[in-house]
């Protein structure tokens, strides 16, 4: 089977505008919500979120920026670093680098353009049709961040942009790896964005109960797994990865961060919001994803789990965890990093496959922060308000996410130079 090695990296988040300051930020536990300062939250439920720690406007072209929706520019931003880390030039023409009929995007949005699709109809309502923006559309459009990036780094082998809620980076993941697995393509720039901390969004997720109404204390309001929780943090960012075959990769010298080793798809079939509380759709994508990688559950060694700090979710999952890994579970070290980056939805499974990544390379779990009143008897190991050490030797890691719609999409990454 062909092996998909991981070449570049990069994010911008609530804990950097950039992956190391973000991946410092995980290992130091740093919490990256905050509390809502405009004067439409004062009315809201949860008045705290979780926002990227730059201005995108200060590094996107400012023309360039009025015509792409907070959620693209955040995509792009990604999807520079990353391609510069793997060794690529941002600005290089059309097929100096790579064959574009050899290289493919997959950059999924939960949600889409919603900034742009609101506003917009706020100026047509108060303003009149001639006020709105003739490119509401290509903002708006859930696939219009993979189309940017596609544009950016000119790919004809496709440009995909898979909508399955907070599921969706990883199942762009899970689509890139089989189209370079089909030999569709040699290099695919993969990954998630979301920008939706607007009032519709915060009072709909409120009016479901999802949201944490801890408003006084924002820094401590996501804790998954503690007993104190109650519901996600609304978070916004984007996380993109350049992944190639091995063979692409040796033979353009490319460095390399890991492997994304195989991946897992579910559906529960249960519930339009609610988990399976059994969670065998939760279960069944870990284990598929093992046998794709051809691994045993023992090999697996640290999770980064979807984790979102809702009362049923975070049960489920662990339950599934248990399920899924079996005895090999007490050998696995369980994080949530969304105690940490709020909830960043559509964009949510890229950063934290990263992070499992990051997790392998440096034999380091950032924390789950928050978790003073631990949920008894869940039966996972957590990495519980300090970054804790991985072993020597070979190391593979799962992340997990799970989205509305009953969507479960595990994936399994190695260290460099894994040995099977």
């Amino acid at each position: 089977m062909t092996e998909i090695v991981i070449t570049g990296l990069g994010a911008t988040t609530p804990l950097g505008g950039d992956l190391a300051s973000t991946w410092a930020g995980m290992l130091a536990g740093r919490s990256g919500v905050s509390a809502i300062t405009e004067e439409w939250a004062a009315e809201l439920p949860a008045r705290i979120a979780a926002y990227v720690a730059v201005d995108p406007s200060t590094i996107i072209d400012r023309v360039k920026a009025r015509r792409l929706d907070r959620s693209t520019q955040l995509a792009l931003i990604a999807a520079q670093e990353a391609w510069t880390d793997a060794g690529f030039d941002w600005e290089a023409e059309e097929g100096s680098q790579v064959d574009p009929h050899r290289l493919s995007v997959s950059v999924a949005s939960g949600i889409g353009g919603l900034h742009s699709l609101l506003n917009n109809w706020d100026a047509q309502r108060d303003k009149g049709y001639r006020r709105v923006s003739p490119f509401t559309i290509p903002m708006l459009m859930a696939n219009a961040p993979a189309a940017n990036v596609g544009l950016a780094v000119h790919a004809k082998a496709g440009v995909h942009a898979p909508v399955s809620a907070c599921a969706s980076s990883n199942e762009a993941i899970a689509l890139a790896v089989d189209q370079l697995r089909l030999g569709r393509a040699d290099v695919a720039v993969v990954g998630g964005t979301e920008a939706t901390i607007h009032p519709l969004p915060l009072a709909a997720f409120g009016q479901m109960q999802a949201l944490s109404r801890r408003n006084d204390d924002p820094q401590g309001a996501s804790r998954p797994w503690d007993r104190g929780r109650d519901g996600f943090v609304m978070g916004e960012g984007s996380a993109v990865m350049v992944i190639e075959t091995l063979e692409h990769a040796l033979a353009r010298g490319a460095k390399i961060y890991g492997t994304i080793a195989g991946s897992g798809i579910t559906a529960d079939s249960h519930d339009i919001v609610q988990p399976d509380p059994t969670g065998e759709g939760q279960s069944g994508a870990m284990i598929k994803a093992i046998v794709d990688a051809k691994l045993s559950p023992s090999d697996i060694r640290h999770i980064n789990a979807h984790g979102t700090s809702t009362p049923q979710g975070d049960v489920t999952e662990a339950g599934s965890i248990r399920t899924g890994l079996g005895d090999a579970t007490d050998g696995c070290v369980v994080t949530s990093t969304k105690s940490m980056t709020g909830h960043l939805l559509g964009g949510a499974g890229a950063l934290e496959t990263i992070a499992t990544v990051l997790a392998l390379r440096d034999r380091m779990v950032p924390p789950t922060i928050n978790l003073e009143d631990p949920e008894p008897d869940l039966g996972i190991d957590i990495a519980a308000n300090v970054a804790r050490p991985l072993p020597s030797g070979d190391l593979a890691g799962i992340n997990n996410s799970f989205g509305f719609g009953g969507h479960n999409v595990a994936i399994v990454v190695t260290n460099a130079n894994f040995n099977r």
